[in-house]
């Protein structure tokens, strides 16, 4: 069996349906994704590669969901990130230390991404890198300042705009009258498979009242990822200020300035002083570490 063709439900079948099968799938513990990936990797084991794939489709499809109002079919964007997913999976390393999750939800966006772009005709027509992050952006955009209104938008929103994104004024103004004007696709529209089953409303995906596998991902592996930041930008600390940020900083009970000043002989504002630029350090590190590897998230 070759490795695109890797069982997994499909959203063809009726997109309620299918979010009904994939919650079957239970989250892998981390030893369990290592010695599957590991398999995968060493001996192209592809019921191995088909266990991660299927444990990591909530996520693909929470991402999908992610991307509605760009009038594009709910199933295709679903399938799309399934491509994404499934060539994280063939190309994780499970030796570089991080969990599949974080791996999988950049190539996951990526498919979706260039999914909708070849659907929309404006990108057809041939757009600068510039005009596509306002593609991607515009919608959050206007949601974030309550510009949900249909037509053009009003001075001040648009000046907003333009200055959040760096872009022009009047990019914006012809990017929001091709995507259509208004907000996002009513939270009553229709969705759900070609054949009419499951049929529901947009609103009906907004809350799960099942624990949410892909949050849990999600949550646990950015908690994952803060922690070994943490370990390796306090690594480069000198030792005393490791041990002083180590005793304000990171324990239940922070040991005093006078405690400290008294351990090293010096005052409390030299204790104080060490304390701000060993944190000032250590969060820089981290904000280095974590652009290296694509997770600045997890320092924001």
């Amino acid at each position: 069996m070759s490795f695109k063709n890797l069982p997994a439900p499909s959203p063809e079948a009726g997109l309620s349906r299918y979010l009904t099968e994939i919650r079957k799938f239970p989250m892998l513990e981390p030893e369990q994704e290592y010695m599957l990936a590991k398999a995968w990797v060493d001996h192209e084991d592809t019921d191995a590669a088909g266990q991660m794939v299927n444990s990591h489709l909530r996520l693909a499809a929470k991402i999908a969901m992610g991307y509605r109002g760009y009038g594009l079919p709910t199933a295709e964007v679903v399938s799309e990130a399934n491509v994404g997913l499934m060539q994280a999976v063939k190309r994780f390393d499970p030796e570089k230390g991080f969990r599949l999750a974080t791996y999988a939800m950049w190539w996951i966006r990526a498919s979706i991404q260039e999914y909708i772009l070849r659907s929309w005709s404006l990108v057809k027509m041939g757009t600068t890198a510039s005009q596509k992050k306002l593609f991607f952006n515009l919608r959050k955009a206007k949601n974030k300042i309550g510009a949900l209104e249909d037509g053009d938008l009003r001075p001040e929103h648009l000046e907003k705009i333009a200055t959040d994104l760096n872009v022009s004024e009047a990019d914006v103004i012809s990017m929001n009258r091709r995507m259509g004007g208004g907000g996002d696709a009513s939270l009553n529209a229709q969705v759900g498979g070609a054949d009419g089953e499951g049929v529901a409303e947009w609103q009906d995906w907004l809350t799960d009242e099942d624990a949410d596998q892909a949050s849990d991902y999600e949550k646990q592996d950015e908690l994952e990822g803060r922690r070994d930041l943490l370990i390796e930008a306090i690594a480069t600390l000198n030792e005393r200020e490791r041990h002083i940020l180590t005793e304000r900083k990171l324990k239940d009970n922070p040991v005093t300035l006078e405690e400290l000043s008294g351990e090293y002989d010096v005052s409390r504002e030299r204790i104080r002083q060490i304390e701000v630029r060993a944190f000032e350090k250590l969060q820089k590190k981290m904000r280095d570490l974590a652009a290296e590897k694509g997770m600045l998230r997890a320092v924001n």
